[in-house]
């Protein structure tokens, strides 16, 4: 599928730093006096267990996809914590559904499409790198915001924002306007800890209710039609 293997590279770019970063160390250690063999536990320790987490938490799931016409899955995995309305210009053109998804750091970071179709919009904004946890974060921290154009069952106009956290430095986006994507397909990865905000029309049956653990690509968010 597209876009497969890439949280993996990003995984790797990070520990070749890492990497780095233990080498140096240690040279600076045995530098001080430090025994080399005592250098080198003293910087490999740290390294390895980096290591071990980036490994962990750059892991990509294939998501198995419900079938079926107008299902909205989830864009992320974790934790809804916020189904209410608001207005969301941009896409949606004005009142709307928002469900939001908090991710945790122990989440997979990858994000997917929630419906088949055409990608309208990929904007990003700065700002903030409020805590994630925090309500006012989802208006007030750096932000990239997608639209769909959704063509299952019909068409409708379809919101994903991804959010930075207080630990979520990095959204890198994958989609691009004006291409098609598939319904449940890979769009994007943020790096650590952060939220997901998906935007539906107001006729849409939310399937979801607070507390639900969302996987992404897979979990019924809601249908439309």
């Amino acid at each position: 599928m597209k876009h497969s293997g890439k949280a993996s590279k990003a995984a790797i770019r990070i520990l070749l730093i890492g990497l780095v970063v233990s080498v140096v160390l240690g040279g600076i250690l045995r530098a001080m006096g430090v025994a080399g063999g005592l250098a080198g536990g003293v910087a490999g320790a740290p390294f390895l267990l980096f290591a071990a987490f980036t490994l962990y938490f750059f892991r990509d799931p294939e998501a198995r996809v419900p079938p079926g016409p107008g299902i909205v899955v989830a864009p992320a995995h974790g934790k809804i914590d916020i189904i209410d309305e608001i207005d969301e210009p941009k896409v949606m053109g004005g009142r709307c559904r928002r469900i939001s998804i908090f991710l945790s750091v122990f989440d997979v970071h990858v994000q997917q499409s929630p419906v088949g179709g055409r990608v309208l919009l990929v904007e990003h904004t700065p700002g903030k790198f409020l805590n994630a946890m925090k309500a006012e974060s989802a208006t007030e921290n750096e932000n990239v915001l997608l639209g769909f154009e959704s063509t299952d069952p019909s068409v409708r106009r379809i919101g994903v924002r991804l959010l930075t956290g207080l630990i979520a430095r990095r959204i890198i986006p994958w989609a691009r306007p004006d291409e098609t994507v598939a319904k449940g397909e890979r769009i994007s990865l943020i790096q650590f800890g952060s939220r997901v905000d998906l935007y539906v029309p107001l006729e849409a049956r939310v399937e979801v209710k607070l507390g639900d653990r969302a996987v992404g690509g897979e979990t019924i968010m809601a249908r439309i039609g």
